[in-house]
């Protein structure tokens, strides 16, 4: 590719990214609503807080005892919930952890002091003494090795919490869904956004009847183009043969939501999309395999792996620094053979999941649903239309205003609103730790109603995912399996 065609490229990208994405403050979700009526958009402090929803709880679980657990898989996602066990140490105990690189496996232990004998490497070492070592496992192994031990632990009695996406085929995501009511233990999938305060309250205000009957939503998740390169074009996820198809990778979060809102099974769908960028054959000239080898475009490339890492220092999990963010230590592990993946030059990558997505929906009730996956945006999170009979909800994962069609008068939620500081460092606007929280509690107690969602629920938005894949590649709209 010339210079000057790469150059247009990326910035209409940008453009189309930054015009795509909603406003996030109240006034902005409220213009095109303030505009028909012929009235100005109010102000976000002067929209009056929506009353009479449920309070929203401390972290801190109620349990028995602290509940025994082993971390298998001890990456960014294992160790954000082993971080449960540091705050909140009366409700969970980290006694075990798996992980085939050692240093990996031996920070996490060392923050946990857990002893040699229950360090283990590969996780099938967790289960080779056919004994059980604790209450519960995390598994957060890469999306391609959940089914496995996952099928294990609950063959031992293990109750489990399973990083999503559950597996990468339709068929072991049922086995494990039957595998759990067969033997009755406790898995939690780890959909946190519908643990996230946020999306409760957005639920909660559907399910009270304030706007009517839900008819129809509209929800994206822009995945902003340096998480994209990361994680889709770099990363762990980038290719679909080594983890799943990106709907389930990144956005079954997200189908998990329009079903948990819209509270009816989907009957069909519909989707498509492509990789369109990040191509060997939009490179412009000169480009090198990695960006740390010199690149000529470094300055006018957003993609630019050193200028992501080690100046904007952004998604350093991956890097195992343990809190540290100096640049030429970043630089220095961008160069290591560990982790140089990370500074390839994303136009020279192997991936190949799209790098746009759109699907629709049907639910029972005729109830219809759209969504966008896009990778082109400056800034990540969701936003979310819902259609209602009587009103009108719209959000950024921020703050959501509620519109009576009555009334014409709007109402706000926000984190400031519900005074919950507590929730504000948690990961997925708070809904990690929530998450944990009421595992733990449906454990302690033996029973799922602690949780948000039923197995069959979880399976059944991954259901919607495979099928939203099947249609993509063959271009009908696909029924949802059972």
């Amino acid at each position: 590719m010339k210079r000057r065609d790469f150059l247009k490229g990326i910035s209409l990208a940008a453009v189309g990214g930054a015009l795509s994405g909603p406003v996030a403050s109240a006034a902005g979700l409220l213009t095109s609503q303030s505009a028909e009526a012929g009235a100005p958009a109010p102000a976000s402090d002067s929209v009056e807080p929506i009353k009479g929803l449920s309070p929203v709880r401390s972290l801190d679980p109620e349990v028995s005892r602290p509940v025994t657990v082993i971390i298998i898989g001890c990456g960014n996602r294992g160790r954000t919930y082993a971080g449960y066990a540091k705050k909140y140490p009366a409700g969970m105990k980290v006694v075990g952890v798996s992980d085939i690189l050692d240093h990996r496996k031996d920070y996490l232990g060392d923050q946990h002091n857990v002893p040699p004998e229950m360090r283990f490497g590969h996780f099938r070492e967790v289960f080779a003494s056919g004994k059980k070592l604790a209450d519960a496992v995390v598994i957060a192994t890469p999306d391609d090795r959940h089914y496995e031990p996952c099928m294990k632990a609950l063959d031992l009695g293990y109750d489990v919490l399973l990083e999503k996406p559950v597996a990468p085929t339709p068929k072991e995501c049922t086995a494990i869904r039957e595998k759990t009511k067969k033997t009755g233990r406790i898995v939690a999938v780890c959909h946190v956004l519908r643990y996230s305060p946020y999306f409760m309250a957005m639920r909660e205000v559907i399910q009270s009847g304030a706007i009517g009957k839900v008819v129809s939503i509209q929800h994206m998740e822009p995945i902003q183009y340096a998480h994209m390169a990361h994680s889709y074009v770099r990363g762990n996820w980038r290719r679909e043969d080594e983890t799943t198809p990106i709907i389930l990778a990144k956005s079954c979060h997200d189908l998990d939501i329009l079903r948990w809102m819209i509270d009816k099974p989907c009957k069909h769908i519909a989707a498509d999309g492509s990789l369109s960028f990040f191509k060997k054959e939009n490179a412009p000239e000169g480009a090198p395999k990695y960006c740390t080898d010199g690149c000529p475009h470094q300055k006018e490339c957003p993609y630019d792996a050193v200028e992501i890492y080690t100046h904007l220092k952004q998604h350093l999990g991956v890097f195992d620094l343990h809190g540290k963010k100096d640049p030429e230590l970043i630089l220095s592990r961008l160069k290591d053979p560990r982790y140089n993946s990370y500074a390839r030059c994303v136009f020279h990558c192997d991936n190949d999941q799209p790098d746009h997505y759109v699907a629709e929906m049907v639910f029972d009730g005729d109830v219809t649903a759209s969504f966008t996956m896009d990778a082109f945006s400056p800034k990540g999170g969701r936003r979310t239309r819902v259609m209602g009979t009587m009103g009108f909800i719209e959000g950024d994962m921020k703050e959501f205003i509620v519109t009576d069609f009555l009334t014409r008068t709007p109402k706000i939620w926000n984190m400031n609103v519900a005074e919950i500081p507590e929730y504000a460092k948690s990961g997925h606007g708070g809904g990690d730790l929530r998450l944990v929280r009421d595992w733990l509690e449906a454990v302690d107690r033996h029973d799922a109603n602690h949780l948000s969602s039923s197995i069959d629920v979880s399976i059944e938005s991954h259901l919607m995912g495979f099928a939203a894949e099947r249609s993509r590649r063959s271009g009908k709209k696909e029924k949802i399996l059972k």
